[in-house]
This record gives structure tokens, sequence and C-alpha cells, in this order.
């Protein structure tokens, strides 16, 4: 298994005192860091092994990008630059700066080459580029990234799944020569769909991720996510998402269980976490949903 430490740009900034307020393997060898930055001074990155992509999440109009005697201005909060692996950067930093991390190994880069692009990954390079805001990347971060618990359980099907729609936007949108891109035309077969299906009823209560029920199904996961929505009408992650609300309200309806077993049973790593996606969904919270459901019986067994 791939550690962060592996990743060198991470590694750099973890030994230079960078405050680190997150962190998280994102399936497959991707990963990801959010690093709060703030004060004056130079700093240079060595190749390194992966590709980054770096979000200002907030702030971050004091840093640009040196080169030689000049310099590219980073344009502040939602900008984005991608340094491909094998690329040394220098940079200027002032101010505050609250900054993600997205790391791709190059191997996985070049599988998404080959599943969104139908390309040779031999004759694609991922380039350089700074972007004062792509609407596409940024809704994937601030929707999907950012308001997860990247190490909630119940979470990781979302997680990884947004790793591998980053990594695949980055391929199309940021290759050195895009070809035309691969379009996903037709959905799973219902045989597969209900064996996707019953997969997903069987381990409920476990640590699922994307790739796994892509392997299920005999898909890559990023095929594997667009099928599934071409036939549901929703993402996997929402979809396994319901199923263990689904869960839950079943436990709830029989009673005298604890909320922290439930949530254990329903593949939430917390109560807490289980509370909040189960008000999410459902307007209420799961002891709310609980005294309505017993009170609804209690009047039908009066009357």
């Amino acid at each position: 298994m791939v550690r962060l430490q592996d990743y060198a740009i991470f590694n750099h900034l973890q030994q230079s005192g960078v405050p680190l307020r997150a962190s998280a393997r994102f399936g497959e060898g991707l990963a990801a860091a959010l690093w709060e930055r703030e004060g004056r001074g130079h700093y240079h990155y060595n190749p390194a092994n992966h590709h980054t992509l770096s979000f200002w999440v907030a702030e971050g109009a004091g840093f640009r990008r040196l080169r030689g005697r000049g310099y590219d201005p980073i344009h502040g909060e939602s900008s984005l630059w991608v340094v491909p692996a094998g690329a040394p950067t220098a940079w200027e930093a002032a101010g505050k700066g609250r900054l993600l991390h997205f790391y791709i190994p190059t191997p996985v880069f070049e599988s998404r080459v080959v599943e969104t692009l139908d390309a040779d990954p031999s004759l694609i390079s991922l380039r350089e580029e700074g972007l004062q805001r792509d609407p596409s990347l940024e809704n994937i971060i601030r929707s999907m990234v950012l308001p997860l618990s990247w190490e909630e359980p119940a979470d990781r099907i979302a997680i990884t799944q947004a790793g591998e729609m980053l990594t695949a936007y980055l391929a199309a949108r940021c290759s050195e020569r895009p070809p035309k891109a691969l379009f996903i035309r037709g959905g799973l077969a219902p045989v597969v769909l209900r064996r996707v299906q019953e997969y997903v009823e069987a381990h409920l209560e476990q640590d699922l991720t994307i790739e796994d029920l892509a392997a299920v199904a005999g898909l890559s996961p990023y095929h594997f996510a667009h099928a599934f929505k071409r036939s549901t009408g929703f993402g996997p992650y929402r979809n396994v998402l319901r199923r263990r609300i689904e869960r839950a309200k079943r436990l709830l309806a029989a009673g005298k269980i604890p909320l922290s077993d439930v949530a254990q049973a329903c593949g939430f790593g917390s109560q807490s976490h289980f509370s909040a996606r189960f008000r999410e969904v459902t307007g209420l919270t799961p002891r709310q949903f609980g005294r309505c459901f017993h009170d609804r019986s209690l009047v039908q067994r009066v009357g």
C-alpha cells in the first residue's frame, strides 16, 4: 500500500513543517492533502514521482509561480495549478492560503488516458498549466471532496469516485495532445446491475469503495460509475447511501437498538456521522425518526 510519505511533494511539505489540516488516500494510488500556508518565502519542488493538482480553497492571492526572472501569478481562491511528474517548480509565498493538493501517480494517470481518451498513454503527456478557474474541477472539489469526511468509511465510495473523476478530467483537459474523448453510450446489463446491488446489500456494514463495485461489475472504476448512473439515474455513492439509510430505518423501527450499533451495522464510522447523513436524506435525526415511527405505531394499536 502506498503511504502518503511516498508522495514527494507531500513529504517535502510535511518535513518543512507546513500545517497539515487533512489527508487521505483516495483509492488506487491516489491521495489528497489539505495544507494551511502562511508567511513569506521561496520554496522549490524537486521533480516528483507523481502529478500534482493544486487548488486554492481560500485566499492564496499572494502566491506565484517563479520562472527565471519572471513569474506567473496565482489569482487567489479557486485558482488551480497542474504540475506534471518530473517537472521542478519554484514558488514565492506571501500571506495566507488554504491549499488542496491532489497527488496522481503516473501509472494511474496513464490508465485513465486509456479509459477516458481511448489513446496510447505513451503519446499523451500532462502539461503544466495554471487556471484562474475551471468550473468543472471546482465543482468536483467543492461538492464531492471538501464536504466529506475523508476517513469516514461510509463516504469512501464518494471519495474514490471523486478521485476517479478528477483524474479522468485532467487526462482530457490538460493533456498535451488531447484526442477525441471516448463517450460512454450504454448502462449496465440488468444481470450486472442486480449483481452489484446484491453485493452492496450484503456488504453495507463494510468500507466500500468504487473499485470494489467496479470489480463486481467487471469494469474499470471510471466506466462503472458512468454506466451505473446511466442505468439508475444516480451515482454509486448516492445509491449506497440510500441503501444504508433504508437499513437504518428498518433497525430503528425494530426499536431497542443503540444508535451506535445502528451506525455500525449500516457502515458509518461514528454515530455523529450517521446522524448527519440520516438527517440529510430524511429530514429527521435518527431519534426523531424512531419516536415518530413508534408514536404512529402506538396510535394505530390504540385505534
